[in-house]
């Protein structure tokens, strides 16, 4: 199907004109939140998203990088959200680490926009590629920007491309992409690249022996490294109600999951709820850096 289909529906009443003796001001957290729970319905659909970094308590400096671009693409018939988001930790112990995750990021980025660049002038263009090719490309793209940005360097890279009601995701490495869903379920969308999580498929060792693996962060799969790049790349329908949680090992690998879908549900809005669980982390000892982007599809 040709992806300016999505854009195709059935026309809009034009919006009321604002009464002149109406003033406004900034809504509070506590007002933002009550209409987030109440609200039954958006028009048009829209994304809310929240990120934020931590070099965390015990590195000098971070190697993560992250990237989060929200936007509504559509013309007078139809009007669809588009959201672009990415995490990359560059590999410890590997040289340029920090550059070679800055390099993935800019160049996924980069590749990725340019595609839609088209649609977001005028949404008749049309794409030929299908998204899951859009994002191979990108990935392929970020692998020899790596290798030549850092030799010897490598990085994970997790990342996010929504358009409308669905999310493709295109992941190497263990940073994570998760579902967290109103029943206070949160599912790992994303499988860890790692020795440690094969291990475990396989048997050898419990989930609880992982965890405290002497080589938890020793990967299989990453940017930059090998030749053979074998990203996984899948689309799924974006979690309605609930929020995609993308992050680093930073959060993953110290917060349990349920404290983590804990703070987001208390948290006032997403990015609040981002900085609360960057705190959380830096006070359960912050042994790494931290990267969080938290979307919420609202519609």
């Amino acid at each position: 199907m040709k992806l300016q289909n999505i854009f195709r529906g059935k026309k809009r009443g034009r919006a009321l004109a604002t009464p002149a003796n109406v003033s406004t001001a900034p809504l509070l957290d506590r007002q933002i939140q009550a209409a987030l729970v109440k609200g039954k319905h958006y028009e048009p659909q829209q994304l809310n998203a929240g990120c934020g970094q931590s070099v965390g308590k015990q590195r000098e400096h971070n190697e993560d990088s992250l990237f989060a671009f929200s936007i509504a693409v559509g013309n007078e018939t139809n009007s669809v959200p588009l959201g672009l988001y990415i995490v990359a930790d560059g590999m410890g112990g590997h040289q340029y680490g920090e550059v070679a995750s800055n390099a993935a990021v800019r160049t996924v980025a980069g590749n990725v926009l340019r595609k839609f660049l088209p649609y977001i002038v005028n949404p008749s263009e049309p794409i030929d590629e299908s998204l899951q090719e859009l994002m191979r490309t990108a990935v392929d793209e970020a692998q020899r920007a790596v290798i030549q940005a850092a030799p010897g360097g490598g990085t994970t890279l997790t990342a996010a491309l929504v358009l409308g009601t669905q999310v493709t995701v295109a992941h190497i490495g263990d940073s994570r992409a998760y579902a967290l869903r109103p029943d206070r379920r949160i599912e790992a969308l994303t499988r860890d690249h790692s020795l440690v999580r094969r291990l475990e498929e396989l048997g050898q060792i419990t989930t609880q022996e992982a965890a405290v693996h002497p080589q938890r962060n020793v990967l299989y799969r990453a940017l930059g490294q090998g030749e053979v790049l074998e990203p996984d790349i899948f689309t799924a329908p974006f979690p309605q109600p609930g929020y995609i949680l993308l992050c680093s090992d930073g959060l993953w690998g110290v917060l349990p999951e349920e404290d983590i879908y804990q703070i987001i549900g208390e948290s006032p809005n997403l990015q609040t709820a981002c900085q609360n669980l960057i705190s959380a982390a830096n006070t359960a000892g912050g042994p790494d850096n931290i990267s969080v982007v938290l979307v919420q599809l609202l519609g």
